[in-house]
Order: structure tokens, then C-alpha cells, then sequence
């Protein structure tokens, strides 16, 4: 059975006269079909805690003969990667302006339930010691990943030394820049759909290298799991136009706090001598402030003179 608008759509136009139970479905799958088209219909049944017969009969109200012509309509959706707009229009077409913002907040604190019930808290421990005990670390995530590989690398920076960003578009140059990597140093990877190709053949060359290599990444479908030792796992987004990557910067946040807490004199120490060479220098020439301990760092004053001016 051909559908020119894709099961998705289907879903979203039908989504008004759908009952409750059906709704339900219709929900998870919207949000979730990259990992509903590997579920039985038992299986997606027990996961929204309804009958598998129910899940049948929403496939058939959909426009399919059964579920398996259902799943296979969902197995076209992935494999085509419908673009930007259509996965937009499908998630959040039947809702109205005004509910956007609650929508895209809400499903953003699903995800982050769902990282914290779904990620293994002894690979978020072995992480954090394959980080402490590496001589060096890369660190690769590309487009849209690049955001949260900076954010890692400029915190891991405070913490440790040797730690080396990957951020180039050439694959020969990603190598030259990690041709001394080796069984003593940790490469993690950041990629969440659509996948970087690069990021991964970079694993692939410190997997070879026998440096441990840790994938943040967003399931256990993840190509990204195959050359990775230690896999942290937080729910992205691929249903919509921007991707929600709040989850995975949880995690990264998760794993600094984890990493600072481990060895706290030696932050406290870099943390120092970073302040102190920022108040030397007049890094930011006051034009920040940043308070610790109820004091401004760079001891600016933010009381008026008698005119009213900040003195």
C-alpha cells in the first residue's frame, strides 16, 4: 500500500477522531517512531500499557491492512529520514500556536526522564574514571553536536590538562590532529541523528589505536556503538525541525560535576589560578561579573554615586 504522505502524516490528520487509547498510541509513535519500528505490537502494547489488540486495531483505523504493513510504513519513515519541515508538521501540525511552547518544554522533560530511567549508572562511572585516568582526550561531536563537544571540552579544560577539541570538515585532517593517539588516552564521541560519518570513522581510528573510546549518543541502535567501550545514552530528537539535544547536555553536565567532585583540590587550584589570571590580565575589563561566595569576582562595585551613575 502506497502512501504519498507518509505514515506520520497519516497519523496526524486521523489524530483528531482518534479515542483515548488510540491517542495514546498515536503519541508515543510520533514522538518515538525511531524506536517503535522495532516494537511488536505486543511489545508497544506493554510499553504503553494497553492491548496488543488495541495496537492492531489503531494500525487498521490508521489506513493498513495490519500492524506488520503498519510497521513497515514506519520501517520506509526511517529509512527515508523525512526532512526538517515534514517531521515539524507531523509532531506539532494538530496542535495550536499558543500550546507550542508547552509542547516542545514538556517533551523536552520526557526526554530527560527517559535518560535518567534508560542510562546505565556503571557506564556513567566508568566514564568518568576513563576520563580522570587518560593522558589525553578527544573530544568529537560535528553540526549540530559541536555546541556540546565545546561545552565539554571547555570545562574538562578547567579541570585537567590535555584535552584536545576535534573541529575540522575534513576526515585526513581529524587524523593528523589524533595521529598520536594510543591505549593511554580516551576519545569521546558526540552524534545523535542524523549521524556524523566522520565522527565515526574518528572512533573507529582510536578504537584501532587501542585508546577506550566513549559514544554519547542516543540509543543502543547508535552507530556509534560500535567502536565504543563505555556508551552514555540520552533521548534526542528526530521529530522535529530543531534538535533537542537537552538531555544529552544534561549528561554532559552530569559527567563535569562527577568529574569535579572526584578531584576537587585540583579544580580548586586550576579554578584559582584561572581567577587570578583573569583579574592579572582584565580579562573581561569588567564587563562580567561573576559571583562567588556573595562577592563579585573581580570586586566591582555596583553601588550609585550620588548623580546615579554605577560607581
Amino acid at each position: 500500500m502506497e502512501r504519498k504522505s507518509g505514515v506520520l502524516s497519516l497519523i496526524s490528520e486521523k489524530y483528531a477522531k482518534m479515542s483515548k487509547s488510540h491517542r495514546a498510541v498515536a503519541d508515543y509513535i510520533l514522538e518515538h517512531y525511531d524506536q517503535a519500528v522495532f516494537m511488536t505490537a505486543a511489545k508497544l502494547g506493554e510499553t504503553l500499557g494497553i492491548s496488543e489488540s488495541t495496537v492492531v486495531r489503531f494500525a487498521s483505523a490508521v489506513g493498513y491492512r495490519g500492524y506488520p504493513e503498519f510497521q513497515k510504513a514506519l520501517e520506509e519513515c526511517v529509512k527515508s529520514k523525512l526532512n526538517d519541515v515534514q517531521r515539524m508538521d507531523a509532531k506539532y501540525g494538530r496542535i495550536s500556536q499558543s500550546e507550542v511552547l508547552t509542547s516542545v518544554l514538556t517533551a523536552d522533560i520526557e526526554k530527560l526522564q527517559h535518560t535518567i530511567q534508560n542510562l546505565d549508572p556503571s557506564a556513567f562511572e566508568t566514564a568518568v574514571n576513563i576520563i580522570l585516568e587518560s593522558d589525553t582526550i578527544y573530544i568529537m561531536g560535528l553540526r549540530s553536536n559541536e555546541p556540546l563537544a565545546a561545552f565539554l571540552h571547555f570545562y574538562l579544560n578547567m579541570i585537567r590538562n590535555r584535552v584536545v577539541l576535534l573541529a575540522t570538515t575534513s576526515v585526513s585532517e581529524t587524523f593528523e590532529q589524533m595521529i598520536r593517539i594510543n591505549e593511554k588516552d580516551c576519545f569521546i564521541g558526540i552524534s545523535f541523528p542524523r549521524y556524523s560519518m566522520r565522527t565515526l570513522k574518528a572512533m573507529e581510528f582510536a578504537n584501532d589505536r587501542n585508546a577506550k573510546v566513549i559514544a554519547i549518543t542516543d540509543s543502543i541502535h547508535s552507530p556509534m556503538n560500535l567502536y565504543s567501550s563505555c556508551n552514555l545514552l540520552a533521548r534526542s530528537d528526530m521529530v522535529s525541525i530543531v534538535d533537542s539535544l537537552v538531555a544529552p547536555l544534561s549528561v554532559i553536565n552530569a559527567l563535569v560535576v562527577a568529574l569535579c567532585l572526584k578531584c576537587p583540590q585540583e579544580v580548586r587550584r586550576n579554578l584559582e589560578m584561572l581567577e587570578e589570571t583573569w583579574n592579572n590580565y582584565q580579562v573581561y575589563l569588567n564587563d562580567e561579573i561573576n559571583f562567588i561566595d556573595d562577592e563579585p569576582m573581580l570586586n566591582y562595585s555596583l553601588r550609585k554615586d550620588d548623580s546615579g551613575k554605577e560607581s
